[in-house]
């Protein structure tokens, strides 16, 4: 979404398709092929509004299943000129900055209420660091997992596959159409039950540190990848001093030794700095 900070207000487009004709919304839409995310929230916003804009950050990741994934931007206007009534085609019908209060809109629904305190509470105190896709190619919708696991004296450990080179875990999402079995939390998991004593550990998504996509080559690079901060517990944490028990030889931990990349990683933990996930 494009804010004007000065004023508090927030870019609205007016609908033009049937279904909602007339009513007010954020700027959105699907991507098309060979895009990237970023190609595809410019686009959307310089169709539906007549503005140009330049992301901020990345606000939030909704999810319903592999299917259906929303990325919620903050963004900053940086040219063109607003669309008015008379300029009016399948796109939208006009735009407008709303200040959120008056006068009062008729929405095309409400669920972009909870992303526009989002975004104000982002822009007054910002709750993690400016985050915007990486133009990297993935094939597969899939996530790499930070899986952490600390203890009472602030020791860390990070979670590795040791199969090949050690490196940070990656599982695909299902093709189940169940939307919860589907979520980034199932997911995680599902690949910690592989190597934990599951159901005696617990699992705890905080978000998303970044992601990767590229758009390009339908089928070789046009998956997706969310890079997921996790933390892992068994039991009482404040008694427990080692990592939980790993099952086989595919999966490691790895105490974090070097305090730089230790604080950097308690400090997203302990202020949960990273782009909220919303499953539904």
């Amino acid at each position: 979404m494009a804010s004007r900070h000065c004023r508090n207000e927030v870019l609205m487009m007016q609908e033009a398709k049937h279904e909602c004709y007339g009513t007010w919304y954020l700027p959105a839409g699907r991507m098309e092929p060979n895009e990237t995310i970023l190609e595809a929230m410019k686009r959307e916003v310089k169709e539906e509004t007549g503005l140009e804009c330049e992301p901020l950050t990345l606000l939030a990741v909704e999810e319903r299943g592999s299917i259906w994934i929303r990325y919620v931007f903050l963004a900053r206007p940086t040219g063109g000129t607003l669309k008015a009534p008379h300029d009016a085609d399948a796109e939208s019908l006009q735009a407008r900055w709303w200040d959120r209060e008056s006068p009062a809109l008729p929405l095309r629904a409400r669920d972009i209420l909870p992303l526009m305190d989002l975004a104000v509470r982002y822009r007054d105190s910002p709750s993690h660091p400016m985050t915007l896709p990486e133009e990297m190619p993935c094939a597969l919708i899939c996530q790499r997992l930070l899986a952490t696991f600390t203890n009472g004296a602030g020791d860390l450990w990070v979670l590795l596959s040791a199969v090949g080179a050690p490196h940070l875990p990656v599982c695909a999402r299902t093709t189940s159409p169940c939307k919860i079995q589907n979520s980034i939390q199932a997911a995680a998991c599902r690949l910690l039950k592989e190597c934990c004593l599951l159901p005696q550990v617990t699992v705890r998504a905080h978000g998303v540190l970044g992601l990767q996509h590229l758009g390009k080559n339908a089928g070789k690079s046009d998956g997706v990848c969310f890079n997921v901060l996790l933390t892992v517990t068994q039991g009482d944490q404040s008694t427990q001093e080692t990592p939980p028990e790993l099952q086989g030889e595919s999966f490691q931990w790895w105490k974090i030794e070097e305090s730089n990349l230790r604080s950097r990683i308690l400090q997203r933990l302990s202020s949960s700095a990273v782009v909220p996930i919303h499953s539904y």
